[in-house]
């Protein structure tokens, strides 16, 4: 037990340094960085903890949706360094708040260590003059389990920018779908069985509902869930309506079954529920998901009769074998903390759905 407490506290200081000698080689503050590279290297170097290089045996460090890139100093500040920041920095447009769609570090090679070698998300930059042209690649789980490594390489930093301004799209979705898997992979091994029962039992779907869901109300049509946190809130919606035609899933329709079924969640006041906020008209596209069309919608909610928002999606989408229009309906409630992590998690939901056997059908 003791071994595994030490080893706990260890990965939390390795963690705080990868941090600060990040922090002070952005900001040239090398004596400082030396002392605390002093500080690292007297630690205990047992056995047990240098031969923890197995993926298998080693759980990948960092949070979803960071980023950590190693290069040198001139490639981080040279052409490739700002394609990186201009792709992996940019500003999430769907939430109420300034947020970059990935938290992006960078570290140089010769100041790699096992919290940095063992991230979740790494991306490593090579110039070589031998090369022919830029490429990029993926492995997984190479040294930490869940694990991507991407690798962009090429004869010149011009090189490898122009192939990064290319793919720019190509990369954030490698990132997204990694982080998307690791989502779903969690919630097929934890999972609320009482809510799964219930969503079947419902709507005649099953749903991998992720350990922490609370069933908070229930019609014959209707399902809210939802979990909480100290200072933010996550929910989704579930709830379905007789199909009538291509009408059924017109932007019209959707987001008149939203009005409807969001006054099902309260507000904190008397007389006050959820509603859909229209100083920012939602977006309204059709998307398809593992071979299903969906109709998502996308923009923000607010509560009547009083002061609450934030963030909502819905996915809309026909069953076959109801004849009815099935809704999952997400929303987060994050005024003091950073929302896009939240915002991700509801995302993720709809890829944890299974409907019976049927052929994808377009709306």
């Amino acid at each position: 037990m003791y071994r595994t407490l030490f080893f706990l506290s260890l990965q939390k200081f390795h963690l705080l340094a990868y941090h600060l000698i990040s922090h002070l080689l952005m900001k040239g503050s090398f004596f400082k960085l030396w002392m605390w590279l002093l500080v690292v290297s007297v630690l205990p170097a047992c056995d047990a903890l240098n031969t923890l290089s197995d993926a298998k045996s080693n759980t990948s460090q960092g949070a979803p949706y960071e980023v950590v890139t190693i290069c040198n100093q001139p490639i981080w500040e040279g052409a490739v360094g700002e394609q990186l920041r201009t792709i992996l920095r940019a500003q999430d447009p769907y939430l109420n708040a300034q947020e970059t769609l990935y938290d992006l570090f960078q570290v140089t090679p010769h100041n790699v260590t096992n919290i940095v070698d063992t991230h979740r998300n790494q991306i490593e930059v090579k110039v070589d003059p031998t090369l022919e042209v830029a490429s990029a690649g993926a492995r997984y789980d190479v040294t930490a389990s869940p694990q991507i490594i991407i690798t962009l390489q090429g004869p010149s930093q011009e090189a490898i920018a122009d192939y990064l301004q290319t793919h720019s799209e190509a990369l954030v979705q490698l990132l997204e779908k990694t982080e998307r898997d690791r989502s779903i992979a969690y919630a097929e091994r934890h999972f609320e069985p009482f809510i799964q029962e219930q969503i079947l039992k419902t709507f005649g779907v099953e749903m991998d509902v992720p350990k922490g869901y609370v069933l908070a109300k229930q019609t014959e049509v209707f399902m809210w869930m939802r979990y909480e946190y100290p200072a933010a809130s996550k929910g989704f919606m579930l709830y379905s309506r007789p199909y009538e035609g291509p009408e059924s899933l017109s932007d019209i329709a959707v987001e008149r079954a939203r009005l409807k079924f969001a006054a099902e969640i309260p507000g904190p006041s008397d007389g006050s529920y959820m509603t859909t906020s229209y100083a920012f008209p939602p977006i309204y596209r059709t998307v398809k998901i593992d071979g299903r069309f969906w109709v998502e919608l996308r923009g923000f909610w607010d509560v009547e009769n009083d002061f609450m928002g934030g963030p909502f999606v819905s996915y809309t989408t026909l069953d076959k074998a109801t004849n009815r229009v099935l809704t999952l309906d997400c929303y987060i409630y994050s005024p003091k903390l950073k929302k896009r992590n939240f915002m991700r998690d509801v995302e993720h939901l709809v890829y944890m759905i299974h409907f019976p056997e049927e052929a994808p059908v377009k709306p």
